[in-house]
């Protein structure tokens, strides 16, 4: 098993990256390594995170301002060769069809549900280190 995992999180709202990284914490499953969380609070910074590689699961703040997360889900998805797998935090259930269209791989609802959030993250980080194994 790896040392660790990378998580990026971006949101303009230093809040919601707190609630993510309490939510899932740094250990959010005994078959997964442990997590070091990546936070972007920018675009650029996130473009510039992903470009320099190593990161495993992203989680976008679909509220997030000026660039929201679905809109850089897609972007990213457009831009990053071998871009990782994306979790969105949606900020209502009828914007779940929004996530589909930025191609994310999972969403929850926001404010944060941290068995809902912990559950989604897992099971992208799962995929995405079996994928890397193989």
């Amino acid at each position: 098993m790896q040392r660790s995992a990378t998580v990026l999180v971006y949101s303009d709202d230093v809040n919601t990256r707190e609630q993510v990284r309490l939510a899932a914490g740094t250990r959010p499953a005994s078959d997964l390594p442990a997590i070091e969380y990546l936070e972007c609070a920018t675009l650029p910074a996130v473009l510039s995170a992903l470009e320099n590689g190593g990161v495993d699961v992203c989680v976008l703040d679909g509220e997030a301002v000026p660039a929201g997360g679905m809109g850089v889900c897609r972007q990213i998805k457009d831009e990053i060769f071998e871009c990782p797998p994306v979790l969105l935090l949606i900020g209502r259930a009828q914007d779940a069809w929004l996530a589909t269209w930025s191609r994310a791989e999972a969403a929850v609802p926001h404010p944060v549900d941290p068995a809902e959030l912990t559950e989604a993250l897992t099971g992208l980080l799962r995929q995405r280190l079996s994928s890397a194994a193989a």
